[in-house]
């Protein structure tokens, strides 16, 4: 198999088991006590922040574990940057690393890859089924670092479509928090 071919088959793979993957890497970061509480509960809102941007503007297909492809999103942060959620789960990811110090320098650096690894896959995915439109959408729009678009972008954000779609989400963060405090209280 070529390498780009290995690539995209661990993509898929991790693609396919994203929802609890990281509960290891999760349990790993508990062994840290709590102690940057400020720095990284702003970290931490940031990324759901970002997320619940980005679900408003996609909706439930961010939710799928199959390889379907829905419409091209190019509004909201789908203008700015190709993959906002996964932006947002390694900022929630940073800011539990800052809050369980020093589990950041281990946490980002393996989310990085794992998400690499998926959108190497997800591209070739999406650029095969939807052609030449997604083809102009990835020279156009970077994939990890934000800019501004270049021109106007059409499109609206439906909280409704955001809370549907985040309610897990959400559940999660609040069920770690809760977690984390009941942590720094032994």
């Amino acid at each position: 198999m070529p390498e780009g071919g290995r690539v995209e088959a661990a993509g898929r793979w991790l693609f396919e088991r994203r929802g609890w993957l990281p509960v290891p890497l999760l349990a790993a970061m508990f062994a840290f006590r709590p102690t940057g509480w400020g720095p990284g509960l702003l970290i931490l809102a940031a990324g759901e922040a970002l997320r619940l941007l980005a679900v408003g503007h996609i909706g439930l297909p961010s939710r799928t574990r199959a390889g379907s492809v829905g419409a091209l999103v190019l509004s909201g942060p789908y203008a700015w940057v190709r993959n906002p959620l996964y932006l947002g789960n390694i900022l929630l990811f940073a800011g539990l690393g800052v809050v369980l110090w020093p589990s950041v320098c281990f946490a980002v650096p393996l989310l990085a890859v794992h998400y690499q690894l998926i959108v190497r896959w997800e591209e070739s995915n999406i650029a095969a089924r939807t052609g030449a439109p997604y083809r102009r959408y990835l020279a156009e729009v970077p994939r990890w670092l934000p800019r501004p678009p270049s021109g106007p972008t059409t499109g609206t954000w439906s909280a409704a479509k955001a809370l549907r779609s985040e309610r897990s989400t959400l559940i999660a963060i609040v069920a770690i928090l809760l977690l984390l405090c009941a942590r720094a209280s032994v």
